[in-house]
């Protein structure tokens, strides 16, 4: 005798992110912890804590410099756009050379250098030197290439490709059309109504 009860779904494979995530939070965590007792242990504890209130000071300045120029990228963006608009052309695409548009690694670098632990202060002191940021940025871009072409149709690769030909201004308006031309006449049951005419 069958029931009416369909089947249960497969369960959700988990992601690779969620299951090592976890772990390696708490192992960097415990790392962090037994190397700070370790370097107490062989200098002075004076001597970590210098070392700490240091790379919170470098961090707070390298934040604060990568917003200054974050924020005046998107003035100088928000500048050619406005001059395009007045002269009806095009924007031009800023020049990215080197890592000096790797904010965004600039940036996570200070973050690092905030945190407590001397783990974290080298990976922010490597991430300070802008032929490691560049080449960062390089693989990040193309990983996110290898990503968006293996993306599925449908997915977030149509959303962009659909984002791009909506240019210049991107503005999609909804609407329906009214035919004026068009006699009125009788209207059956199933039809719309017309709009009301001001």
């Amino acid at each position: 005798m069958t029931t009416g009860v369909p089947p249960s779904p497969a369960p959700k494979k988990r992601s690779r992110a969620r299951t090592f995530l976890p772990i390696g939070l708490a192992a960097w965590l415990v790392l962090e912890i037994w190397l700070l007792t370790v370097v107490a242990d062989a200098a002075d504890g004076l001597t970590v804590l210098a070392l700490l209130v240091g790379g919170a000071v470098l961090g707070t300045v390298v934040v604060k410099r990568a917003g200054r120029r974050a924020f005046r990228n998107l003035t100088s963006t928000f500048q050619q756009a406005q001059e395009a608009a007045r002269t009806g052309g095009a924007p031009v695409a800023p020049e990215r050379t080197g890592a000096e548009d790797r904010n965004g690694f600039l940036m996570l670098g200070g973050l690092l250098l905030i945190l407590p632990g001397l783990i974290s202060d080298a990976a922010g002191l490597l991430l300070l030197i802008p032929p490691v940021r560049s080449f960062l940025g390089r693989s990040a871009e193309k990983a996110v290439e290898r990503r968006m072409a293996a993306t599925a149709p449908g997915g977030l690769q149509d959303a962009f490709q659909q984002a791009r030909m909506h240019r210049p201004d991107g503005k999609v308006v909804r609407g329906e059309v009214v035919r004026e031309d068009a006699a009125p006449g009788p209207r059956a049951a199933g039809d719309p109504r017309p709009p009301l005419a001001p």
